[in-house]
């Protein structure tokens, strides 16, 4: 099979973001698009050539063909060989841990997460390192660099992978290994879990909903909840990976899940619900009559994790991205151990988490993780919680109030603003980030501004610094507002709002998040001025 240089031109817009490329899937069908970001990675991270190299994806609209090029240019640029998920599948974490299992030097993930997918929908490709974690700042930045200047790349022609047989060929000297996407990753759930405690919870009545909404965690859901801990069949619903997601949007929040939290709501039940979405690194967690919001489903399983077999005695720390709830730091407080806040990107949890400091981590987008892994993981959020119900008796509800009056509840909305344009986007930051010397000077309805910052993070392992990460005004201990573009669309400009209360350990804990963040979101209105400056009512989402 003849290798061949291609000549090309550059695209200048192939900038990844904190979770790779996203784009249309019409964008990367351009001639050479897809082989010209792929082409980067290689020439900036030369330690592929001779190594091995895991690629899959969520199962979306293009994965294959896309899975078919990277092989033919991995071939091409020197990899000794490919580990490829049966089918082409491999959720972002169980990619995460096939590399460090294998040792191997990197992966490709073909994912656009939870954004729609179909060949009118989202596509994306992101490149993580050795160790499992994604590529870092210096690296997606010398990527894109070299993405503007590239005038050829290197593919191999003719070459055929059955994707769907697993097994071992060689081509052109390089090995293709097609393996059970889910068996290695299973096998770490039960490292970590008592399988046992759960089976049994499950055998006394437990009852679990989990809904894959048609996207990659389908086929883990089902070995491990359904095979494994003995969960009816039909507890696992949308377990069937579509390209089109089955024409729904694969986010696991209170709108795109909407079936699901409905369901949770009535007398009939389950006790436990959950989703992931579309490459199975975010989880939505319910339990009946109630939404765990994800910095509580944080905080909560920080508080518990220390009971759960493979956390037993090595729990060191926690970490949030900025802009979520500060309910996590209450508990690291209590527990006497680290709590370590960054920007929003899994990649500023790596460091943190090779280093020993922290053991779990979490995100307020719905994302969960541990140092299993250098991924957020959505169904490793779900054993845990099953673990938790399992081990405490106790149903998820009275878990929360529990939890509430022990550390005081952190009431918490994001309401995004998306399709905007960069102009109106950059005016509403704009404003904002000008009146921040004068904001420690001001109250509000009562609350006195504390502080106010556009939040920079220096890491505590390498030294490295990033600036500009979020526009934060602190009200002292009762409440914060926090303000950022989203890099995670592919259309437009998203505008996040973050709103976050606090309500002491003796007070009034048990309203609906909308109701006691209501007064919050005016002072928003009048410091951020949002709503007049993009001519919105309201978001189009507040989850």
């Amino acid at each position: 099979m003849p290798t061949r240089e291609v000549a090309t031109k550059p695209y200048p817009d192939q900038r990844p973001g904190t979770a790779g490329l996203r784009k249309k899937v019409a964008v990367f069908q351009q001639p050479h698009y897809l082989e010209n970001f792929l082409q980067s990675i290689f020439d900036c991270h030369p330690s592929l050539r001779g190594a091995s190299l895991v690629i899959g994806g969520d199962g979306r609209y293009h994965n294959r063909d896309a899975i078919g090029t990277a092989v033919a240019m991995a071939v091409a640029n020197g990899v000794a060989k490919v580990i490829i998920g049966q089918g082409g599948l491999l959720t972002t974490p169980a990619a995460s841990h096939l590399i460090r299992l294998r040792g191997a030097a990197g992966g490709l993930i073909f994912t656009a997460s939870h954004n729609p997918a179909g060949p009118e929908g989202d596509f994306g490709v992101k490149f993580n390192v050795a160790g499992g974690g994604q590529a870092d700042v210096a690296l997606t930045g010398k990527i894109h660099a070299h993405s503007r200047e590239l005038a050829r790349y290197r593919i191999c022609d003719g070459l055929e992978i059955d994707l769907d047989r697993r097994g071992t060929q060689q081509v052109e000297g390089l090995e293709i290994e097609v393996v059970d996407c889910v068996e290695d990753y299973a096998q770490l759930m039960q490292k970590l879990f008592d399988f046992e405690r759960i089976r049994d919870w499950i055998k006394r009545g437990g009852r679990l909903r989990f809904d894959a909404l048609h996207a990659a965690t389908g086929p883990y859901a089902r070995r491990i909840l359904v095979e494994m801990l003995g969960a009816p069949a039909a507890s696992v619903v949308g377990g069937v990976p579509l390209e089109d997601f089955g024409g729904g949007q694969p986010d696991p929040n209170l709108i795109h899940a909407k079936p699901l939290v409905e369901a949770m709501m009535g007398a009939e039940a389950p006790d436990f619900a959950a989703a992931s979405d579309g490459d199975g690194d975010r989880n939505l967690i319910l339990g009946r009559g109630l939404f765990v919001s994800p910095g509580d489903s944080l905080a909560m399983l920080t508080a518990h994790l220390d009971r759960l077999p493979g956390y037993r005695g090595r729990v060191h720390g926690v970490a949030r991205s900025m802009p979520t709830s500060r309910a996590a730091d209450a508990v690291a407080a209590a527990l006497g151990i680290e709590c370590q806040q960054t920007p929003t990107g899994w990649k500023f949890f790596c460091n943190l988490l090779d280093a020993g400091r922290v053991t779990i981590c979490g995100e307020e987008s719905f994302g969960t993780g541990s140092d299993h892994v250098r991924e957020k993981d959505g169904l490793w959020a779900v054993l845990a919680w099953l673990n938790v119900l399992a081990v405490t008796g106790k149903p998820l509800a009275a878990l929360a109030a529990g939890h509430w009056h022990r550390f005081g509840r952190h009431y918490f909305q994001r309401h995004d603003y998306e399709n905007l344009s960069a102009a109106v986007a950059a005016q509403v930051t704009s404003a904002l980030r000008a009146q921040l010397p004068d904001l420690p000077r001001r109250e509000f309805s009562g609350l006195q501004v504390t502080h106010a910052e556009d939040f920079a993070y220096v890491d505590p392992i390498d030294g490295s610094q990033i600036e500009h990460q979020g526009l934060v005004v602190t009200f002292g201990e009762a409440a914060r507002i926090v303000l950022r573009t989203s890099g995670t669309g592919t259309e437009g400009a998203t505008l996040r709002l973050y709103l976050e209360r606090c309500e002491p350990r003796d007070g009034a804990l048990e309203r609906p998040a909308a109701e006691a963040l209501a007064p919050l979101a005016a002072i928003a209105e009048q410091i951020t001025r949002i709503g007049e400056l993009t001519g919105r009512k309201n978001p189009n989402v507040a989850t």
